[in-house]
């Protein structure tokens, strides 16, 4: 089976980065010797554009693209694209929908103008715009179909996915041919592996919304390696090759007991194994 090329996405080893910027480069390079092709980044831990380009650059690693909240891109999305730009990404993904902008609320009209607008404005300085979904995006809409495939209606030609596969599977559907069905227009997959028990309560705590913090979880739901949770991985694989996609990037939430670096090795081992 033909390969894709891998990159983590670097808020899979956030502890490492966020109080240690200096440590960039060796983590970096760790990155290398396990046999990532690039990186993914969400946020510049007060490090330059410049700085990061280089330091990639030098190592071996692609800046293949970065993650910015809707809100930052709604203030200022010309900075957003400069900095992507200066570092070298090829794209600008939109990490999730905010609450107040999500399907069937009043500001999700205002979400799909904005889609449109940042990306003219990532045109400009040559990147594409992404999103990533979490599960929320495949609520039902009036139509029947889903809110995930309404964002890709609404906006036609405009818009590309980054499919989470995590996320599609805890949604209820199937990774493989949701890639499938979005064939060409997933330039980037999200490989994120998971284990789920029952109905645990408030699983995106770490993406701010812990309002069920304090209820009595129904189940276990908790991220792992790639690999080392309840995903599938070669009809996944298949179908992201078949799509035209250009990159796997693997994502690990949280890790627990094992550390995050760890968790990255292992990920990438195993899809050595898979023959990636």
């Amino acid at each position: 089976m033909k390969a894709l090329p891998v990159g983590l996405q670097l808020y899979s080893i956030r502890d490492m980065l966020e109080e240690q910027p200096e440590n960039f480069k060796p983590v970096m390079e760790q990155l290398r010797n396990f046999g990532y092709d690039g990186v993914e980044l969400a946020g510049t831990y007060g490090l330059s554009p410049e700085f990061i380009r280089d330091a990639l650059g030098e190592i071996g690693l692609n800046p293949i693209s970065a993650h910015i909240p809707l809100t930052l891109m709604m203030e200022d999305s010309k900075k957003a694209a400069n900095e992507c730009a200066t570092i070298g990404c090829q794209y600008v993904v939109i990490p999730y929908l905010p609450e107040e902008f999500r399907h069937n609320t009043p500001g999700y009209e205002r979400a799909l103008a904005e889609f449109s607008r940042i990306r003219h404005v990532m045109q400009d300085h040559g990147l594409k715009l992404l999103y990533h979904n979490h599960d929320f995006e495949f609520v039902a809409m009036p139509d029947g179909s889903t809110g995930f495939d309404d964002i890709y209606k609404r906006v036609p030609d405009v818009l590309e996915a980054e499919p989470d596969t995590c996320w599609i599977k805890v949604a209820g559907f199937n990774p493989a041919a949701l890639i499938s069905q979005y064939k060409k227009r997933c330039p980037i997959i999200h490989l994120k592996d998971f284990i789920k028990e029952g109905a645990p309560k408030n699983m995106y705590k770490l993406i701010g919304l812990d309002s069920n913090s304090q209820c009595e979880s129904d189940g276990l739901f908790e991220f792992r390696a790639v690999g080392f949770g309840q995903q599938i991985w070669l009809p996944i694989l298949e179908a992201s090759v078949q799509a035209e996609a250009k990159w796997a990037v693997v994502e690990q939430d949280e890790h627990y007991s094992i550390p995050s670096i760890e968790c990255a090795r292992r990920s990438r081992e195993h899809l050595k194994i898979l023959g990636w």
